[in-house]
């Protein structure tokens, strides 16, 4: 599986964030984006992800399936959790694993895997922080979509749950996964390639 990018484009207002930019990504593999704020890091993963339109330029995910959009292939991870205050952690993860489909890990296993086992039966509104950023990142194990678009996946975590973050991507990656992670911060995945936003933009991430 390879996930290819080829002459993307982006603006934001009548500012343009990046023109000609490609890169290409083996199954396997992470590639790191980094530089300033505004440099458009977060709009190059909801254009990935669908959420944005292609100004110019391609995307596709070469041995991926055939007759299913990518945004249906990939789990994105934006900067907003995206949970309901009022169901419970579970109620919430369970919600979740029905609507992306593909099952993977139980809601009572994916709980545990990012150390919110304890809290299951809580209502999200009482959570901190680091903990509903946790429970987002339960998606990416209870569903199986071969394509990770991260958008800063450590924000409000402490250095337990950082580390908690790596090993999940490491197992995926392991399994033949992709990942496209936005970041400010050091992400320890392994295998990774890094594109720089904000300075020339090469012809190849590669």
């Amino acid at each position: 599986m390879r996930l290819i990018a080829e002459g993307l484009s982006c603006t934001r207002g009548s500012r343009l964030l990046f023109e000609g930019l490609g890169f290409s990504l083996d199954a396997g593999h992470a590639l790191i984006v980094t530089g300033p704020n505004g440099t458009g890091k977060s709009s190059l993963l909801r254009l990935l992800a669908g959420l944005a339109p292609l100004q110019a330029g391609v995307v596709r995910l070469e041995g991926g399936l055939p007759d299913i959009p990518l945004a249906e292939q990939a789990h994105y991870l934006g900067h907003l959790d995206a949970h309901k205050a009022a169901l419970s952690v579970a109620e919430n993860l369970a919600f979740w694993r029905t609507v992306l489909g593909s099952p993977a890990l139980p809601v009572e296993a994916a709980l545990a895997e990012v150390g919110l086992g304890a809290l299951a039966r809580l209502p999200v509104a009482v959570l901190s922080a680091g903990q509903k950023r946790r429970l987002a990142l339960a998606r990416l194990i209870v569903a199986r979509r071969p394509l990770w678009l991260l958008d800063e996946p450590t924000t409000a975590l402490d250095a337990n749950a950082q580390s908690r973050v790596s090993a999940l991507a490491r197992v995926h990656l392991a399994s033949g996964g992709l990942i496209v992670a936005a970041t400010h911060a050091p992400l320890d995945f392994g295998s990774a390639q890094h594109l720089r936003l904000g300075e020339a933009i090469p012809a190849s991430a590669a």
